[in-house]
């Protein structure tokens, strides 16, 4: 036997007898009455107003713009709030329906669709520039020199943002309509894959050259500014303006409850430095109210469109069965 197995098995012979002396006859014996059994509860979360931001970005960017607002209205109004993340588009509009989300704050197009189901605007945002209006844009790469205009884009492999995005979508699909282009005129058109963030994967697909253009609202590009070289991207168009981003309430949530919210929301102001962090933080300038006749105008942009809410419903039912 060799050193090293006679060493090996030396340490192997004392931890042995140091168990057996931990195992002595005098040892007591813990007896346990299996019949007496207590429950334990998990405790059940208290009872809080869930508010959404339709997941245009990330969840950690959604989290980040909108929790110290969320922070503020519960100070404000005493009010228990809990933001909640769904993961697309569709899936923040059907949280609606189900009055799983009961403060929604969505693009236009989003709140025209939840308005079906007896969602309710209350509020609206000012952009930082001042409008209470915003606009999608149309972006290429830089040193893409077939895409010099609009015209250009024909043929071309565009990604848009998600078939319910407002400027990621709806407003750049307007846009071309109004200038003779349309769908079939493309060589595709592909929507942001998976969860959250999609504003972000349009543009880092158009970044990364795998496709041509892409439409996204205006003010992303200097949201992800940070992850690319601005100067490798323009913007090829701009679209007309449509009414901001909304606020809703969903059916059937206490009109005390909204009030106290809006009320909340109306009294932040720019002029006062703890309301500027959290105005600018979440891409506004200021909050105003809003009724459901704001929208008109993006009513009749769909009906321009003609986008198809039952169909893509039934595109989606087919995606998630699929999964």
């Amino acid at each position: 036997m060799n050193t090293r197995h006679f060493t090996a098995l030396l340490v192997f012979l004392l931890l042995a007898l140091f168990g057996l002396q931990g195992c002595g006859e005098d040892e007591p014996v813990v007896y346990v009455d299996m019949t007496k059994r207590q429950e334990v509860r998990v405790p059940e979360a208290l009872p809080a107003i869930t508010y959404a931001y339709l997941p245009q970005y990330s969840h950690t960017v959604s989290y980040r713009r909108h929790n110290p607002l969320i922070e503020y209205i519960a100070a404000e109004t005493g009010l228990s709030l809990r933001q909640v993340f769904p993961d697309t588009f569709e899936e923040h509009r059907r949280m609606v329906e189900r009055g799983d989300i009961d403060i929604s704050f969505s693009n236009p197009f989003t709140y025209v669709s939840i308005a079906k189901t007896g969602a309710r605007a209350f509020a609206r945002i000012v952009e930082p520039s001042g409008s209470t209006n915003f606009r999608g844009q149309i972006i290429a790469r830089t040193d893409n020199l077939l895409i010099q205009n609009l015209q250009d884009c024909r043929g071309k492999r565009w990604i848009a943002v998600d078939p319910l995005s407002a400027g990621g979508y709806l407003f750049a699909l307007g846009h071309f309509l109004d200038h003779g282009i349309h769908p079939e005129d493309f060589a595709e058109i592909a929507f942001a894959p998976g969860p959250g963030g999609k504003q972000e994967k349009a543009v880092l697909a158009v970044y990364a050259g795998k496709y041509d253009i892409a439409s996204i609202r205006e003010g992303t590009l200097d949201v992800v500014k940070d992850k690319i070289d601005p100067e490798r991207l323009r913007i090829v168009a701009t679209t007309r303006d449509y009414p901001g981003w909304v606020y809703a309430a969903r059916k059937g949530l206490p009109q005390e409850v909204v009030k106290a919210i809006a009320d909340a929301l109306f009294k932040l102001s720019m002029q006062k430095p703890e309301h500027a962090a959290i105005l600018a933080g979440a891409g506004m300038s200021r909050i105003i109210p809003a009724t459901d006749r704001d929208y008109e105008p993006i009513r009749e942009l769909v009906a321009k469109t003609r986008f198809n809410e039952a169909a893509y419903d039934g595109r989606q039912d087919n995606a998630e069965g699929a999964q």
